[in-house]
């Protein structure tokens, strides 16, 4: 399926592992012109690396987007390089795993500036811009756990929930301009962050093979596996693309059929 993303710039958070990169594979290869973020060089680097072997450009940039500096100066560097900013994929990585007990205040609050207020950051940057040119996509990678509280995942069902209240109020607010607002909530996929995971849960089990964790998380799932990177990239590609016109202020789920919700 053609998404007609050619001549379409696209911001990838996130974007040197995981989930982000495989999003900036794809948008990409569907004709847009990409810049990634992370907050490692080394990573940037690396991932650059592998996407020209696959014959994919892409721009790199360096911020923490918990640091409202690094946002601004990533702002300034995007605009210049890329012209414009057509779609936003807002992603960052994940918040340590553990607990209420496990985290002090200020661990809420680094959580809380890394997984919401960057991305808030964000669109403050580049939304009215969207606005005025009267076409833009926003698509927020958030988790299962933003609307499914699971174990271990405290500081990332707190932030992300979050994020979900602020995409749906800002839907609200750009619809009619042409800029859609949309959040994809992912499960469980094959990821380096997935991985941590395990074998966080099997070290709070009483034992280091994380291979049993797996075993039971793919049970789980009604898909009986866990997803694959393309696969979510799938999704973000056609919600930040022309042929999901209608489609904003939704809160989607890509997660297997694990989510227990019917709503």
């Amino acid at each position: 399926m053609d998404m007609k993303l050619n001549g379409k710039t696209a911001l990838v958070g996130g974007g040197s592992r995981g989930l982000g990169f495989a999003c900036a594979r794809r948008l990409a290869a569907e004709g847009a012109r990409v810049a990634i973020v992370a907050r490692q060089e080394e990573g940037l680097r690396h991932a650059q690396e592998r996407l020209g072997e696959q014959g994919v450009d892409v721009l790199t940039f360096q911020a923490d987007l918990s640091r409202s500096d690094d946002v601004e100066r990533l702002v300034e560097q995007a605009l210049a390089q890329l012209g414009q900013v057509d779609i936003l994929v807002g992603n960052t990585g994940g918040p340590p795993p553990g607990g209420f007990a496990d985290f002090s205040e200020e661990d809420f609050e680094v959580a809380l500036q890394a997984n919401l207020l960057g991305q808030i950051r964000l669109c403050r940057r580049l939304v009215p811009a969207m606005v005025e040119r009267r076409w833009g996509r926003v698509v927020f990678v958030s988790s299962l756990a933003a609307r499914q509280p699971l174990e271990g995942l405290m500081l990332s069902t707190t932030a992300r929930a979050g994020l979900l209240g602020f995409a749906k109020a800002l839907s609200d607010e750009v619809a009619e301009a042409g800029v859609s607002v949309n959040t994809v909530m992912p499960g469980l996929f094959r990821t380096e962050r997935v991985v941590s995971l395990a074998e966080f849960t099997a070290h709070r089990q009483g034992h280091n093979d994380a291979t049993a964790v797996f075993t039971s998380w793919e049970q789980a799932v009604p898909a009986r596996r866990l997803g694959e990177p393309d696969e979510f990239a799938d999704l973000v590609s056609f919600l930040a693309s022309p042929l999901a016109s209608y489609i904003t202020g939704a809160a989607i789920p890509i997660d297997g059929g694990r989510s227990r919700s019917i709503v």
